[in-house]
């Protein structure tokens, strides 16, 4: 980003600004091949820049509103990491802020499409962006959802082992640049992958009951599988959104049981986020890529840290050690506590 005119922007807006930058890099967008109304931005954040929010919300009550700092209120708004990035790459088309909890970054990539689908816009930079600070940590331990909250359990981000007793958390920004195939064959673009499908569900029940529901999993992963044209057999590799949890990662084993059959035991599945913790909102755009350079690489990341296996967790979890084979379908998963259910489905792209 350089030295200039960053001074008054904050963590979360560099995170997501550095990425932008690093994406129009590798994607060879440098030369203003989209300018202005034709470049767009979409960015999950729920949290926006919450370290400035707080920050300034104590400034004002303990000195009073006269004298807070008029530099930080732009940071305070929750489309501010969204804002700043457009600004840095001179994206005037769309800017959005998707705030959906863990789905935010796969909802963004799945809203960018249907904008590209309309036309409305040549490209788009979609993805997410999850500052930690200390009021999200504090949040998540009194919660006691991380992992180590409780008293004499381990610290550890175990997806699917019988030890994980809770997330571990992380810090991210990520994005993709989404192209039609038309306009990225025009300027003879390198072409990771194309996103083939996905499906959004909202389950309220999972909000307000104290049990894992999967009604709204499986109305998800089911419905991506049904706009991408394919059928059960055509996925070769689950990425899911376990995070150590103790139920949600039994009932993201259930659900996937329950969409593939006899067949969930013969899909690699794995969750990356025992290597990158809970990134929220930046989460499912971290899958996405993760995806893409599986896809890329004919290789599957592994679940680390799994050591001893739960009866309630028993499909193929690529334990520990990546896993070299063709993948030419990836299912993506990002599921919230709070019933939003997005699952997303990349596809090795074929000339």
């Amino acid at each position: 980003l350089g030295q200039k005119g960053i001074r008054h922007i904050d963590r979360t807006s560099l995170l997501v600004s550095s990425a932008t930058i690093l994406a129009i890099k590798d994607a060879n967008l440098e030369n203003n091949t989209y300018t202005g109304d034709e470049l767009g931005i979409v960015v999950g954040s729920t949290y926006g820049s919450i370290d400035s929010i707080s920050s300034f919300d104590f400034q004002s009550l303990r000195e009073g509103p006269n004298y807070v700092n008029p530099m930080d209120f732009p940071n305070t708004v929750l489309n501010a990491p969204a804002s700043r990035a457009s600004i840095f790459c001179k994206a005037t088309g769309l800017n959005t802020t998707i705030s959906n909890g863990v789905t935010s970054s796969a909802d963004a990539i799945i809203y960018a499409s249907d904008f590209l689908r309309m036309g409305r816009v040549k490209a788009v930079i979609a993805g997410g962006v999850h500052g930690l600070t200390h009021d999200i940590f504090w949040g998540a331990h009194n919660s006691k959802i991380l992992s180590g909250s409780k008293d004499g359990s381990l610290e550890i981000s175990a997806p699917f082992d019988k030890r994980r007793n809770g997330m571990v958390i992380g810090e991210a920004s990520a994005l993709v640049i989404l192209e039609t195939l038309e306009d990225a064959l025009k300027r003879n673009a390198h072409i990771y992958a194309e996103i083939k499908g996905y499906g959004t569900a909202f389950d309220p029940k999972m909000a307000i009951s104290k049990d894992f529901q999967i009604d709204g999993n499986k109305r998800a992963m089911m419905s991506a599988i049904h706009d991408a044209n394919l059928t059960l057999n055509d996925i070769s590799y689950i990425s899911a959104n376990a995070y150590s949890g103790v139920y949600g990662d039994a009932m993201e084993t259930k659900v996937i049981k329950e969409v593939f059959g006899m067949r969930a035991t013969l899909i690699p599945v794995s969750a990356i986020k025992s290597m990158t913790g809970e990134c929220y909102d930046a989460s499912g755009a971290l899958q996405t890529i993760a995806a893409i350079m599986s896809i890329n690489t004919h290789t599957v990341p592994p679940t680390i840290n799994y050591k001893e296996r739960d009866p309630e967790c028993d499909l193929d979890y690529v334990a520990n050690i990546a896993r070299v084979l063709p993948v030419k379908n990836v299912l993506i998963n990002t599921f919230s506590r709070l019933g939003n259910n997005s699952s997303l489905i990349i596809s090795k792209y074929k000339p």
